[in-house]
């Protein structure tokens, strides 16, 4: 797998991990999640971890001084932004080995937000999507999908 051809599965979960950080800011949740996805998006190296911690409190710092008409808006961007960090992480790694850990740490953290915020759903495991997948967990959640060129 080179790097920006994740599988369909990967990239829903990044997306389920963006959508973890999102739901997890301001909560009880927030500060056990937060050491996770640092250490995780990190590898070992202090200086990524700080640099992770930094944006997770920059983005829980955004999340709480939302205005209510741009909450949603504010909410999908910050997602996409996570998302988008998560893919980074799976995709620069070349070792089959280390990103199936990578994965395995993700998911983990997911399943945890996901127990904890107590909707009963979201987790993302052991699928396969063919073609264009769509995922969204959570509540409350607005989701826009277009798939093909019209879009």
């Amino acid at each position: 797998m080179g790097v920006g051809m994740l599988e369909a599965a990967l990239l829903a979960l990044a997306a389920a991990g963006g959508t973890a950080v999102v739901q997890a800011a301001g909560t009880d949740a927030w500060n056990g999640l937060r050491s996770r996805v640092a250490r995780l998006l990190g590898r070992g190296d202090p200086a990524l971890e700080q640099a992770a911690l930094e944006r997770l409190d920059q983005t829980a710092t955004i999340l709480r001084e939302l205005e209510p008409a741009e909450a949603d808006r504010v909410r999908i961007r910050q997602e996409a932004s996570w998302q988008t960090r998560f893919e980074g992480l799976l995709e620069s790694v070349g070792d089959e080995e280390e990103r199936a850990r990578l994965t395995q740490g993700l998911r983990a953290l997911i399943d945890e937000q996901t127990a904890h915020s107590g909707d009963g759903g979201g987790s993302v495991s052991g699928n396969t999507f063919h073609g264009p997948t769509a995922l969204q967990v959570g509540n409350s959640n607005r989701q826009d999908n277009r798939f093909g060129t019209g879009s």
